[in-house]
């Protein structure tokens, strides 16, 4: 069941840094997308999107090597 729960948190994140890509590459080739009323505005967007997604993910990994024990000396919490 962990394993599920793990599964979903990761896919959120995932879906929406894949719609940043989307919206970024939509602005590329001219397309405006509905609710978006400037084609800049739908690229910063998408870049907040793809930004927080691959954030999210990463800080994921990175909790989880940690607790692990399996990260570089640098990546560990100096506490103290």
């Amino acid at each position: 069941m962990a394993r599920l729960i793990a599964l979903i948190i990761m896919l959120i994140p995932g879906a929406f840094a894949a719609l940043g890509i989307k919206l970024m590459r939509d602005m590329l080739f001219g397309i405006l997308q509905p609710p978006i009323p400037f084609l800049w505005v739908q690229f910063i967007i998408g870049l907040l999107f793809f930004i927080c997604g691959l954030g999210f993910i990463a800080g994921f990994v990175l909790h989880r090597d940690r607790k692990r024990n399996k990260v570089q000396s640098r990546f560990n919490n100096k506490k103290g």
